[in-house]
């Protein structure tokens, strides 16, 4: 069992785990079994209740654990389905150490942040690799070098390089600013980053260096210098116009065999040529899409935070790349949305080729969702809504075609006489005790496809045979069965609110179509419309599955009716 660690200087938000999941997709390449791991220094759980606009996209594992957006970007690259040992925070270190110690685990022992916190790290890592029968697991460190939350897990990993140092090694990703008034890369930030982790008792055996452009050999020999790590150690890793491209600009530096020499293991030839060609069809995109992204999580002030919906983000990435098309995002705010006369909705929308309404929670915003919906539906424009934006589309549905006036969510307004969506049943004790972390239907959840609809159109021509990953349950995994059939998959779910079938005879006697359910025929998993080129609602959420190596079904049909209009 061999372990990296992958830590982050100077500051946060440097693409650590694009770092990560290139070398582990490098790694692979090698012939290595690759695993990775995200270490998050929040008290909090998991990633479930933490504000989207402060921590960026929640995404959920085939499991069921919410989690960092990283381990999206982990299954991504190294195309793997990881689990929720794949995951972990400080919280759920300490409440696993709280309940072991009321449990009488520790035999009476004073319980000690010191002596116990990162053994039952180290344990979670190892689980992890052992879990995915890894040879390498590569383990994120969330955070920068010098907070103190982070101390025990680089404890942890000290220990076990006292222990087995051949099976360790250190890779610390730090940025170098270049001032304009100045004109070169500064590596003072960095090499102070490296002091950080020298105080831990750790000598990093890598440094990349993040910054605008390519770090040259003279900033290298400067933080050789400072940091006592060999200049060759010393890895570039400036900005892209494609994150995809990272692995590749890392190979071309050695990075991965330098990475396998330190750990003394023996690599097969390398092939990548898969990856190569995908990055090289990115590079020779023709024309753009105008997709409209209505979400209420990207802005912060005068900044758009892609990050919040990032999944959805790369997934039409994927998709427009198969067409050989790059999507042109244009970011609407539901929020301001709402107070937008229809003249004006119509002027927002202008040039748009397609609409897509992603996740969220709550009350705010709601109004202007359903205006896009409404919108797409009146002029046949292509609309994709995900979780929360099917929901918005039965709601719209109700008020304007079946003319259920006031018709809402249980969730944003419990006292209307239509809850065409409302709490699914199993939620309502869960509601009663505010117990909101961890409780909503979230994992990999089977869904019956009704045939000759739009939405089996769309696996039928993109999904494949029955063994690519969107018939695939999760071995051992008890909230799926057995696909008998084409027509049955799976999808990664994160709701507590559901159609309500009360409504559903009336809904279908009128156009609008249940295209997909579970298999028992109670819950609703996807609607569309009649006489409408595309318009998909998904209760469940096809971005965490979408991959740049094999696009999302559902995606690619939605560029695909994009593209037709």
């Amino acid at each position: 069992m061999k372990f990296i660690i992958v830590s982050g200087g100077v500051l946060s938000g440097l693409g650590k785990g694009i770092i990560a999941a290139s070398l582990g997709l490098l790694l692979k390449s090698y012939g290595f079994k690759v695993t990775a791991f995200k270490s998050d220094m929040y008290l909090n759980i998991d990633a479930g209740t933490m504000n989207p606009l402060e921590h960026g996209e929640v995404f959920v594992t085939h499991d069921g654990l919410e989690t960092d957006q990283d381990l999206g970007h982990y299954e991504r690259f190294m195309n793997e389905t990881l689990t929720r040992s794949n995951y972990a925070t400080n919280g759920q270190v300490y409440k696993t150490i709280l309940d072991k110690e009321r449990l009488l685990a520790y035999g009476g022992e004073c319980v000690q942040p010191y002596h116990h916190i990162p053994p039952e790290i180290i344990r979670r890592w190892e689980l992890a690799c052992k879990e995915h029968s890894s040879d390498i697991i590569i383990i994120e460190m969330g955070g920068t070098v010098g907070e103190y939350e982070g101390l025990l897990f680089f404890e942890a990993a000290r220990r076990i390089k006292l222990k087995t140092p051949n099976d360790i090694c250190f890779i610390h990703v730090g940025y170098l600013p270049a001032p304009g008034n100045i004109g070169e890369l500064k590596s003072k930030p960095l090499q102070q980053s490296v002091y950080f982790l020298n105080t831990m008792g750790i000598q990093p055996d890598f440094i990349v260096g993040r910054a605008t452009k390519e770090v040259d050999e003279k900033r290298k020999e400067k933080i050789a210098l400072a940091s006592g790590v060999p200049v060759e150690n010393i890895i570039s890793s400036p900005d892209l116009d494609s994150v995809y491209k990272v692995p590749l600009i890392l190979e071309e530096q050695g990075f991965a065999k330098l990475v396998i020499k330190k750990l003394k293991l023996r690599a097969k030839k390398s092939d990548i040529s898969d990856w190569k060609k995908m990055v090289k069809k990115i590079g020779m995109v023709k024309g753009t899409i105008k997709i409209a992204i209505v979400g209420k999580y990207q802005q912060t002030g005068d900044y758009i935070l892609e990050d919040a919906y990032v999944s959805v983000v790369e997934s039409l990435k994927h998709a427009g790349w198969h067409f050989n098309k790059l999507p042109k995002l244009v970011w609407i705010n539901s929020q301001k949305l709402e107070a937008k006369s229809d003249s004006e909705v119509k002027e927002i929308f202008r040039g748009i080729d397609g609409i897509i309404v992603p996740q969220g929670w709550g009350s705010r915003g709601v109004e202007g969702k359903l205006k896009a919906a409404k919108f797409a539906r009146i002029n046949k424009i292509p609309y994709l809504g995900l979780c929360f934006g099917m929901q918005m589309a039965v709601i719209e549905y109700g008020r304007n075609v079946l003319g259920l006036k006031d018709a809402n969510s249980e969730e944003v307004d419990p006292k209307s006489p239509y809850k065409v969506i409302h709490v699914m049943e199993n939620q309502k004790e869960y509601l009663a005790k505010k117990q909101y972390g961890g409780t909503i239907r979230l994992g990999a959840w089977p869904c019956l496809i009704k045939k000759g609809t739009l939405l089996a159109k769309a696996y039928e021509k993109y999904g494949g045979p029955i063994e690519n990953p969107w018939y695939q349950k999760n071995p051992g995994y008890d909230h799926a069965v057995e696909p008998k059939k084409a027509e049955v998959i799976f999808e990664r779910h994160r709701h507590r609110y559901e159609f309500n079938n009360a409504f559903r005879e009336k809904y279908e006697s009128n156009g609008f179509v249940i295209s997909g359910s579970s298999p028992d025929g109670q819950l609703v998993e996807a609607i569309e419309l009649k006489n409408h080129p595309f318009f998909i609602g998904t209760q469940f959420h096809p971005e965490y599955l979408s991959r740049p190596l094999s696009p999302h079904p559902i995606f690619l049909s939605f560029v695909e009716a994009c593209l037709k209009k």
